[in-house]
């Protein structure tokens, strides 16, 4: 029985489907899934069989004359997501059927042959990769400030959300509070490797709990610096002398470069991350007998207590919001699992004053329960469901 599937519809290449089937087989294996035994990609002669289950999301190639319309319609009438996507000079209008039309298109970038982001968007919707994009940029102001900013920009463009202390901290706000807080909840750190970037203490924490929390780090070199060996096992982007520019920009087609490397680094940080906290539940869960039976859709696990109770428990990265909780409980109830659900997360570098929220929301919302992964086999050892 398969976990995810997908569906590419449309009118494509067969360079196209390839590379997205590669790109779907890249990033879910960094989850520890495989095609066939997890995961099934389908086209236009085969979905009609897909197991409605099953989390499921298509990619539908925008064409002129509205091929596949049909199934796209039945994939609609399910309410199942539909992806949207045209060629960058392909018009909306023309190319996506009108009853498709109330949905935001993804188009298609020239320098992403790997179709990344259309795996990325894909991902999001089966609920392996979270919707929220977030990036930290971390940099030395006197050295990078302008191009920290460029990078700001070019990503939220791309649908990121990022972090900027200089953008992002409130008046009155408690700064190192908040910049805790908000690289606890990235997906990536891009770190802007200028020569004295390890000369600032707070430049040092920034990489140092980056690495702490196991956030992936996208290092950007700056041209004629030799990288601190600190860094080596970060993906790493070298700048070359002229992709700067006097006004300390990064120039166009590289900073474009580096964007595109942020959605690849996305996934195999979130997977990390996901499949760390898993490891560690499994393992603390089964010091009071419980054990973990397999795995289901959105990242749930099944742990099995002692008791014979079952538990469903979803994984989270990053900081839970009220809306993360909504999404749980809807899935578990689409996925008939009868019982509350149980939201495991990593508490550490979240602000106190969300953790005593995520308390009151506990307390106040019974259709699923927030637990702090240090305390989740203490919770589970003494669950009555």
């Amino acid at each position: 029985m398969n976990i995810y599937e997908f569906g590419i519809l449309g009118t494509f290449s067969s360079a196209q489907r390839d590379a997205l089937a590669a790109s779907i087989e890249e990033m879910i294996t960094e989850f520890s899934l495989s095609l066939g035994e997890h995961v099934t990609i389908h086209d236009s002669a085969s979905i009609a069989g897909r197991d409605k289950s099953a989390a499921f999301v298509a990619a539908y190639f925008g064409n002129p004359d509205h091929v596949d319309a049909d199934i796209v319609k039945d994939i609609v009438h399910d309410n199942a997501p539909i992806i949207p996507t045209l060629a960058p000079t392909d018009n909306f209008d023309t190319h996506i059927p009108a009853f498709l039309q109330t949905l935001n298109g993804l188009r298609r970038r020239d320098d992403d042959p790997t179709l990344t982001e259309l795996t990325s968007a894909m991902l999001e919707a089966v609920g392996l990769l979270r919707r929220q994009r977030r990036v930290f940029v971390s940099y030395r102001r006197v050295e990078s400030q302008s191009a920290a900013v460029q990078l700001h920009d070019l990503l939220t463009a791309r649908g990121f959300d990022v972090f900027l202390d200089t953008h992002d901290i409130r008046p009155g706000d408690p700064f190192q509070d908040v910049l805790w807080h908000r690289l606890s909840d990235s997906d990536v750190v891009v770190m802007l490797e200028t020569p004295n970037y390890f000369n600032s203490k707070w430049t040092r924490q920034e990489f140092g709990r980056a690495l702490a929390k196991e956030i992936h780090v996208l290092r950007v070199v700056w041209p004629d610096h030799q990288p601190s060996r600190q860094t080596d096992l970060a993906t790493t982007i070298y700048l070359q002398p002229g992709e700067v520019t006097a006004d300390r920009l990064i120039i166009p087609h590289k900073a474009s470069e580096i964007t595109l490397a942020v959605e690849r680094v996305r996934g195999r940080s979130i997977a990390s991350r996901y499949l760390s906290i898993t490891g560690r539940l499994r393992s603390d869960v089964q010091k009071f007998g419980a054990t973990v039976e397999g795995i289901g859709a959105h990242r749930a696990i099944a742990i099995r207590l002692p008791d014979d109770q079952r538990v469903w428990a979803y994984p989270v990265v990053g900081v839970p919001t009220a809306e993360v909780l909504n999404d749980i409980a809807n899935h578990a109830q689409q996925a008939d699992q009868k019982k509350i659900p149980v939201l495991v997360y990593d508490h550490v570098g979240i602000r106190t004053t969300w953790c005593t929220h995520l308390n009151w929301l506990n307390e106040n919302i019974k259709t699923v329960q927030a637990i702090k992964l240090s305390e989740a086999a203490w919770r589970l050892a003494a669950w009555e469901g």
